[in-house]
């Protein structure tokens, strides 16, 4: 959550219990059954906890509740929504305190959800115990969810397929010899060849992505259906964290936020990179911008803005979050966007897939069995044999080969990959100040590399590494070819 695979998912929880954004004519009610019982927190109640900025939230439910019924009716998986309480403990390590998994009411959707609370079994339960083999199985319903909510909206949907309309209105508005086309150009190096291939190979039906996620044939529609919540501007790093409650503005902190989690690896490397984009941006740009009216004036720019608003993301056309594109502001603020989307936010969830989900139990894609109710067969056969009970609920043999072998080939990287703070030639520019300016970005990606090698030798930061040792290197900029597990390129090609 904090340092894996989908690391912009968990927010503060500022509400107790969570509530549902749903529309409650449509699906009832939808707001969770947790209460502060069920949390049992030691040191203090959970209203207490909240004030005190303890409680977090993993929410996969209002995502996953308006596809639930037809999900588990009309195919093979058999799965919950999900929403995951976590406490924040001294050590800024996150512990689990509730598992609430939902299904829709069988009466109809309007009647509201289902929902069953999940604890963790007490302290001196033994090892082995059926309160923990239930408590493993419970959390193996929130790993299935936030492995599909990776691959379909924050992988897919929110890098390959957003940034499409920039590539496409880049090509068709900018001269090859426009400042804003030389500096956007190799952050869409090879995105629609590879968008092309997944649309015949990976997303198309019938392909790996309906075979083996748990929404099958509703894959495409479930991802596609959450565009409606995307917004541009909350895709920078810092709005995006003080969104999701994860960081408040702090003047005189680095980067003007403080995090409330304070090993937080994915939002520390993040602003580090975040801030070295936006200086790079921001000192070419001036080169060329010296003034609000100067953007204004530039039809050009203005025709690119038009089409990537109007028709790139034309259904978003209204929406009153788009920038104006009128000043140095919003033009520096934009452009960091897109390259942070395309380099660090794709490299980010995509080049540790191997390393975090290889292992199919660590991050199950499927599940096929609710859980079991007292009484039934399946219900003893988690007694007395709880892994064949495990292996029989989440993703299968066949499916779990393919999905390997997929992720195999998505973490690596090329021979020819150029990464982040690089150009493919030389003879990018024949702007010496601005071959200038990029050689400062270059050195200013090294001492970041620096610092994430720092960070990562502090035993005390124990987010980074987790209990394995596996150090978090998903935003170290450079990286050789191959499975890696770090390197951001420039673009997403892979």
């Amino acid at each position: 959550m904090l340092a894996g695979l989908n690391p912009v998912i968990i927010s503060l929880l500022q509400e107790f219990p969570p509530r549902s954004k749903l529309n409650a004519k449509v699906y009832g009610n939808q707001d969770s059954s947790i209460n502060i019982d069920e949390l049992n927190l030691i040191f203090c109640l959970a209203l207490q906890a909240i004030k005190s900025n303890k409680l977090f939230i993993l929410d996969h439910h209002d995502t996953v509740i308006p596809y639930l019924r037809r999900i588990n009716d009309n195919t093979t998986s058999k799965t919950y929504a999900t929403r995951t309480i976590l406490y924040l403990q001294n050590d800024d390590t996150l512990k689990p305190m509730a598992i609430e998994l939902s299904l829709p009411h069988p009466g109809g959707d309007q009647f509201g959800a289902i929902n069953k609370v999940y604890t963790p079994p007490p302290a001196d339960q033994k090892e082995g115990s059926l309160e923990e083999i239930i408590w493993q199985l419970a959390k193996a319903y929130v790993a299935v969810n936030d492995s599909v909510s990776h691959e379909l909206i924050t992988h897919f949907l929110h890098t390959h397929a957003v940034i499409e309309p920039f590539v496409i209105a880049t090509n068709r508005q900018l001269s090859l010899i426009h400042p804003i086309y030389k500096l956007l150009h190799p952050h869409f190096r090879d995105t629609m060849s590879i968008n092309a291939i997944a649309r015949q190979i990976l997303i198309n039906g019938g392909g790996v992505v309906e075979l083996a996620f748990y929404p099958a044939k509703y894959s495409m529609e479930f991802s596609s259906s959450l565009y409606k919540d995307w917004n541009f501007t909350e895709q920078a790093l810092p709005q995006d964290l003080k969104k999701r409650g994860m960081a408040v503005p702090h003047p005189e902190s680095k980067h003007g936020l403080r995090l409330l989690i304070k090993d937080y690896p994915y939002a520390i490397d993040g602003l580090d990179i975040w801030s070295v984009i936006r200086n790079w941006v921001s000192d070419y740009t001036s080169l060329y911008y010296k003034t609000d009216e100067a953007i204004r004036s530039d039809t050009e720019l203005q025709m690119w803005w038009k089409e990537l608003v109007e028709v790139g993301h034309g259904d978003k056309r209204d929406e009153p979050w788009w920038p104006k594109m009128e000043n140095r502001e919003e033009l520096i603020e934009s452009c960091t966007t897109m390259i942070w989307i395309a380099s660090a936010l794709h490299a980010a969830t995509n080049f540790g897939q191997y390393t975090y989900s290889g292992y199919m139990p660590n991050r199950p894609t499927n599940s096929r069995r609710f859980m079991p109710v007292e009484g039934t067969a399946e219900f003893e056969e988690l007694r007395e044999n709880p892994d064949r009970a495990f292996m029989r609920t989440i993703t299968a043999k066949l499916q779990t080969l393919l999905v390997i072998s997929l992720i195999e080939v998505l973490s690596m990287h090329s021979s020819d990959e150029v990464y982040l703070g690089q150009r493919d030639t030389a003879e990018w520019t024949v702007d010496l100040a601005a071959a200038a300016a990029f050689e400062r970005f270059g050195k200013a990606l090294a001492e970041v590399e620096e610092r994430i090698v720092e960070r990562n030798r502090e035993e005390k930061l124990r987010n980074r590494h987790g209990p394995v040792k596996i150090p978090y290197t998903l935003l170290f900029p450079s990286s050789g070819a191959g499975m890696t597990g770090k390197g951001i390129p420039n673009s997403i090609t892979i």
